[in-house]
């Protein structure tokens, strides 16, 4: 009787499996217009240049979320156009070159969509040594952003006295320029003298006597100097050692000197040793970078063999964004 009653007990407990229901699960599956802002930016930031974000298939035209995402600062705190040229051809006379119609219509196109989605954010613009900007694609560009700190700038065959210093008056807080080299410099550098925060400059040519003396004069609060690559006057170099005072870093790497002869007739002599006089004055910096091993270094070969100024579309694609200092280098 009690085994009857034990089985008849366990039987109420028992619960037949078919009688469970397992939950209901859905697959919730978010579009690209849904993802989060903070992911997106960042696929957007690791996977896509900034060409990329505004060509082929336009993502900042996706969706209203999407060009939300593409106006991110942080998307913008760099617009580099080093991967961008212009088509033309070369002319013995002013401006020396002739760009394709076709070619800055498609630049100017891209400065205006790149500085409506930028919205002002960008702190660093690389122009490409072979994109030849004109004066207003220039001014157009820096009035627009109008917190940036540096400007990479290799060549101004077409950019006007006049266009450059509208440019640089538009950025207030200019930090770092590279440049090519100039001739008639008063113009520029008396454009930049008043900005407190300046405080590096790049010039990509030769080194005149004359521009150095006008550096000294408008930049005498200059920290960081790259001159390398250069035909520079003896001369020169001693100026700017004794002229900037506040000079912390001076790059004169795969350069050789010039020394001007008593006799007008008589040819440059150069010399490609530092002489006692030259690392004295130089021994107040904190980096002198140096190099000149025409003998075994490529770059120095370069230098040698392009007279003091270097055709850098002769060479690699990009070479001419190196530095020995690590804040000019691109």
């Amino acid at each position: 009787m009690s085994s009857l009653m034990d089985q008849e007990a366990s039987s109420e407990n028992v619960i037949e499996t078919s009688d469970i229901k397992e939950p209901k699960t859905e697959n919730v599956v978010k579009g690209w217009e849904n993802l989060d802002t903070d992911i997106l930016v960042r696929i957007l930031e690791e996977h896509f240049s900034i060409n990329e974000l505004t060509s082929g298939l336009e993502l900042a035209h996706v969706c209203r979320g999407w060009r939300a995402v593409c106006c991110d600062p942080l998307l913008w705190d760099t617009l580099d156009l080093s991967h961008m040229n212009s088509v033309y051809i070369k002319a013995v006379k002013s401006p020396y070159v002739y760009v394709r119609r076709r070619c800055d219509e498609k630049v100017t196109r891209i400065l205006k969509l790149f500085m409506s989605l930028s919205k002002g954010n960008t702190r660093t613009l690389i122009v490409n040594f072979n994109l030849i900007l004109t004066s207003d694609m220039l001014t157009y560009t820096a009035e627009r952003c109008p917190n940036l700190r540096r400007l990479v700038l290799p060549t101004m065959t077409r950019i006007s006295k006049t266009g450059m210093k509208i440019a640089l008056g538009f950025c207030e807080n200019l930090e770092s320029l590279t440049i090519p080299s100039l001739h008639d410099s008063q113009f520029l550098f008396s454009s930049i003298v008043k900005k407190l925060t300046f405080r590096e400059l790049k010039v990509m040519g030769r080194i005149p006597a004359i521009f150095a003396e006008k550096l000294v004069e408008h930049l005498p609060n200059l920290k960081v100097l790259s001159l390398r690559c250069n035909a520079i006057y003896r001369d020169a170099l001693l100026i700017i050692l004794d002229g900037l005072e506040s000079l912390e870093v001076l790059n004169i790497s795969h350069s050789y000197l010039v020394v001007k002869q008593e006799h007008p007739e008589k040819k440059k002599l150069i010399v490609r040793e530092l002489d006692q006089t030259i690392m004295e004055k130089a021994s107040k910096l904190k980096r002198f970078v140096t190099c000149m091993e025409y003998m075994t270094c490529v770059m120095c070969k370069r230098t040698e063999k392009d007279v003091g100024r270097v055709r850098w579309n002769r060479y690699e694609e990009g070479l001419w964004k190196a530095d020995e200092v690590s804040s000019l280098h691109l």
